[in-house]
């Protein structure tokens, strides 16, 4: 299924719109590849295993293609730094989904849009953030939108960290289950085939020994899933 098939779940002129913010977005992360496009499929294709109407689905791709533009907002604070963040600056980052829901509204997504955005970072057992929601307390859709983001996240390569494989990343997913993720949402999302946007973009270890001879900027600020 290519990228680009949920589409017509949101108004055309909008739907152009946000991607294209995504696309700018994934730029200032450092994502060689289209990361929140790439959620938004992913998060499509599990909205269908369960059910979700249509406008929900509208809003979750929504809510994937704009999930990271608070987190963008709280790095440009930070963006000449170098070495690791200290443990306030960790906690004022953490800030980031609440800065992103007030950024979705901003660019004019549906309130349900900026609520996912809030709350993509919450954990199936109470321990995420920005609300400390667990369990069916988090929209289903939210649920979903957090898998597929570090899923994306996982099998991508950033300049501090390579991709992992997918049967790795599937692995990573699986040992979180109940814990960071809903267990149905992680068997649903095992159950997934014939998506190519599952595919991992890891490189093969000829590659990585090349890669390994370089040097990284200070761009290892912050990641939502710092391995």
């Amino acid at each position: 299924m290519s990228a680009g098939a949920s589409i017509d779940l949101i108004d055309k002129s909008a739907a152009e719109a946000f991607q294209q913010l995504a696309i700018t977005t994934d730029r200032f992360e450092r994502y060689d590849n289209s990361h929140a496009v790439r959620i938004a499929t992913i998060a499509d294709e599990l909205a269908k295993i369960f059910h979700l109407a249509r406008h929900d689905r509208g809003s979750l791709r929504v809510a994937a293609l704009l999930h990271d533009l608070g987190e963008v907002a709280m790095e440009r604070k930070y963006i000449q730094r170098d070495g690791p963040l200290t443990e306030e600056e960790r906690v004022d980052l953490s800030r980031h989904p609440v800065i992103g829901e007030r950024e979705a509204s901003r660019v004019g997504a549906d309130r349900a849009a900026q609520l996912l955005v809030r709350w993509h970072h919450e954990s199936w057992n109470g321990q995420g953030y920005p609300d400390a929601l667990r369990r069916e307390e988090i929209p289903l859709a939210a649920r979903i939108l957090r898998l597929a983001d570090c899923y994306a996240a996982l099998t991508d390569a950033r300049p501090f960290r390579g991709a992992l494989t997918a049967e790795d990343a599937r692995r990573e997913l699986v040992g979180l289950a109940g814990i960071d993720f809903d267990p149905a949402v992680v068997n649903a999302f095992l159950s997934l085939e014939g998506v190519t946007e599952l595919n991992s973009f890891a490189k093969p270890p000829a590659e990585l020994i090349e890669d390994s001879s370089k040097t990284t900027s200070g761009w290892n600020l912050f990641s939502s899933y710092e391995k």
